[in-house]
């Protein structure tokens, strides 16, 4: 039996070490599918039962990972524990690097006779502090670089760790063994005096400065998931016959306080104004306003009755109600957004494909070239400035290669962004079930809505009444006795409107054409025109001719002498329908309507809201039929519905996009799934996905420009034709900047209006 863990990654640092985590758990037998998320430090792991945490961390923790509980609060409090620990090492490093920094600039200037040459007193002091603060910086601050080293030597993996490790820790080597022989050396070597040591202090304070703002970046595209964590709710008030947990008596209303993982389907929970929903559940007493835009998206309050849902994670704003539990646990809505939200986050868009690959054989293939530019000086520079001059330009291109090199930047590309996207998605009432959705999203040049429950209502509403208010109860009386969803729609409108029924005596329902009941000693009738013509009555259908045209349905009331009049029953267009449909159409993309309906109506409908084509009196395989075809003409399709006759389409379209008022199965065949069922958070998200991939598109530029740039500048490439030379400091501030710079480029998009 296959099972799927998520597992939180301790000790990853950049796109390689997810490579080596990655190849490393592949190997281990029982384990069919491994991928590691850098952006979310997140692994997940498809294998058999037999392959447990254990296991796993016995093949890792040599190289210096580990894995532990996904839970998303206890990551949470991990990474600021994380967070604190690199302030505090970071903070100590600081005021070495000023000190380096003033050293450095000192020496430069005094070069370019700007200022004095330092005195032989402030030169001896700083000549022996130097090595004590790069002793300090490398061996305490620089630890985890310096186990990069040995982990690679000790089993052959390399990472970030492992190129900033050999980098610092050879300019510290070398500028030790040159300061401990100095006067030897230049007996042979008159220009080996240089040192390295505020190379070593002022990389590894760059460079873990960079990943402390990298950390503290990374926690803010995580807000969504701690945001909706914050929803969920300990306890809940329940009724529970009349006593407490100790058999004393209790109100109705006060009921008994119990661990929300306690509640069971059919317990009867109270809500008082100001509390948050803890199950989902059907209202059974009260009403009330709540407060739903952590789920919805939407700002302005719900009205809630008897018999309308509520939802675990809402706020209740004004009265005080009493529900009846139906969805529990990992049943319920919030539970299956913080679970749909989580996975979206931690799977790949097929754009990383690229960065992946390269972040595999990136650190390698940076280890040889930075090997190789310490040679090129050395046999190419000796015959023209000197071994000792050639050896030093040579250690300090080697540095520079091996810092400014890393992969973090191009491995935090992808991730750092569909973070922030799904998040964001997630507080629009935006559900996207995984990161490729979101990528083929923005391709989109066609959708394809189903009529009823998208572009309409989805349930019949009384829109017209030719009746007198009399006779409107009457036929309020006749429809009371009736089960028909027609009936529903009339008997809605009625209560809304405070009509009273009467007494009604002989009822039948006439199969086909409506119903007939005796009121007052006068029997009625209520149908269509079939049973009035069945009736003999003259009767001018042309009255109602204009409102069946637009796809309403009449319901005729009437003696065995005359008609009384008629109400007109449909299923409405959405308020928010026309004004999404426009929206769709000034992003270029084509809206076709494909329903089971009748033509006729269908048309109607298309028009008032400004759709492109309808396809009407279609079967479930119809819709296949017709995504298939559009496919093959090479557009990409998206497929928006919400009934279960819908869930064959949204699973072959390109993207799947559930209303969130529709079918369970809908939404599980869905890539998409619009929360409320509001068709304008469609044209939303294609926005987002369009904004989150071009957040990816700039990252990826960015990091792939910055090492082809960066890699042959820092190697000394440009040093014969205009005399650029790479400093090791500025490596490592560049490199820095590069990782800070892309999650805060991905952190732009939570800004940006959809």
């Amino acid at each position: 039996m296959n099972n799927t863990r998520i597992y939180k990654v301790k000790g990853m640092h950049c796109a390689s070490c997810a490579s080596i985590i990655e190849r490393t758990v592949k190997k281990i037998d029982g384990v069919e599918k491994v991928e590691v998320n850098p952006g979310t430090e997140n692994a997940k792991i498809y294998s058999n039962n037999n392959v447990n945490i254990e296991i796993l961390n016995n093949k890792l923790n040599p190289l210096g990972y580990s894995l532990s509980s996904s839970e998303i609060n206890i990551k949470k409090d991990d990474k600021y524990i994380e967070l604190k620990n690199k302030k505090v090492k970071v903070f100590s490093v600081i005021p070495l690097a000023i000190i380096s920094f003033f050293i450095m600039g000192w020496d430069i200037f005094a070069q370019l006779n700007i200022v004095s040459p330092m005195s032989l007193l402030w030169s001896e002091f700083f000549h022996h502090l130097m090595p004590v603060m790069a002793t300090y910086t490398l061996f305490v601050v620089g630890k985890p670089y310096l186990l990069g080293v040995y982990r690679f030597l000790r089993y052959g993996k390399a990472n970030m760790d492992t190129l900033i490790g050999i980098g610092t820790s050879v300019a510290y080597i070398y500028s030790f063994i040159v300061g401990a022989f100095e006067e030897t050396l230049l007996k042979n070597f008159p220009n080996v005096s240089n040192t390295y040591f505020d190379v070593t202090i002022i990389v590894i304070t760059f460079i873990a400065l960079g990943k402390y703002l990298e950390t503290r970046s990374k926690l803010k595209t995580g807000d969504a998931i701690e945001k909706l964590l914050n929803l969920q709710v300990k306890t809940a008030r329940v009724v529970r016959d009349g006593t407490d947990p100790e058999g004393k008596s209790t109100s109705y209303w006060a009921g008994i306080e119990i661990p929300v993982s306690e509640v069971v389907h059919g317990d009867l929970i109270i809500i008082k104004p100001g509390a948050k929903i803890p199950v989902d559940g059907i209202m059974v007493e009260g009403s009330s306003y709540i407060d739903e835009s952590m789920i919805t998206g939407e700002p302005m309050p719900a009205e809630k009755k008897v018999g309308d849902s509520v939802v675990s994670g809402t706020i209740n704003t004004t009265g005080s109600f009493i529900f009846k539990a139906t969805k529990v646990g990992d049943e319920t809505m919030l539970a299956h957004i913080i679970k749909m939200v989580e996975e979206a986050q931690n799977s790949k868009a097929p754009i990383q494909a690229l960065a992946d690959k390269i972040s595999a054989v990136f650190v390698p293939v940076v280890l040889v070239i930075a090997f190789l530019t310490l040679g090129m000086w050395i046999l190419f520079g000796s015959g023209s400035m000197g071994f000792a001059q050639a050896l030093s330009y040579g250690l300090s291109s080697f540095v520079a290669v091996l810092v400014i090199a890393c992969p973090c930047a191009l491995g935090l590309a992808t991730p750092t962004a569909i973070i922030v996207g799904v998040g964001k998605g997630a507080k629009e009432g935006i559900l996207i079930k995984d990161a490729s959705t979101l990528e083929k999203l923005h391709k989109v040049d066609t959708v394809i809505v189903d009529k009823t429950g998208t572009i309409t209502i989805g349930k019949p509403t009384v829109v017209e009444v030719k009746l007198q208010q009399e006779y409107f109860s009457i036929l309020v009386s006749l429809e009371n006795k009736s089960e028909h969803p027609i009936a529903h729609a009339i008997l809605n409108y009625a209560k809304k409107e405070n009509i009273q029924t009467k007494e009604i005596s002989n009822f039948e329902s006439i199969s086909g054409k409506g119903l007939k009941g005796t009121i007052e000693g006068v029997e009625y009738f209520a149908g269509n025109v079939n049973l009035i013509e069945s009736l003999g009555i003259n009767f001018d259908k042309k009255q109602i001719e204009q409102f069946t045209s637009e796809g309403k349905t009449p319901v005729i009331l009437a003696t065995k002498k005359e008609v009384l009049g008629f109400v007109m029953v449909a299923d409405e267009i959405k308020a928010e329908s026309k004004q999404a449909i426009t929206d769709l159409h000034k992003l270029g993309i084509k809206v076709v309507m494909v329903t089971g309906d009748d033509e006729k109506n269908a048309k109607y409908i298309a028009g008032l809201v400004g759709i492109d084509e309808v396809v009407a009196h279609v079967m479930p395989a119809d819709k296949l039929k017709k995504i298939k075809e559009l496919q093959s003409k090479g557009h990409v399709v998206a497929m928006a519905g919400d009934g279960v006759n819908d869930a064959p389409a949204l699973a072959i379209a390109d993207v799947g996009i559930a209303m969130g008022t529709g079918t369970d199965v809908a939404i599980e065949s869905a890539g998409i799934t619009l929360l409320g069922g509001d068709i304008s958070k469609l044209v939303k998200a294609i926005k987002l996905s369009k904004i989150t991939m071009r957040g990816i598109k700039q990252n990826l530029f960015w990091a792939f420009i910055y090492n082809i740039i960066g890699i042959p500048l820092a190697a000394g490439l440009f040093f014969p034709i205009f005399g650029w030379l790479l400093s090791p400091v500025f490596a490592g501030l560049a490199m820095a900047f590069s990782s800070v710079s892309v999650v805060s480029n991905s952190l732009r998009i939570k800004g940006v209006k959809i």
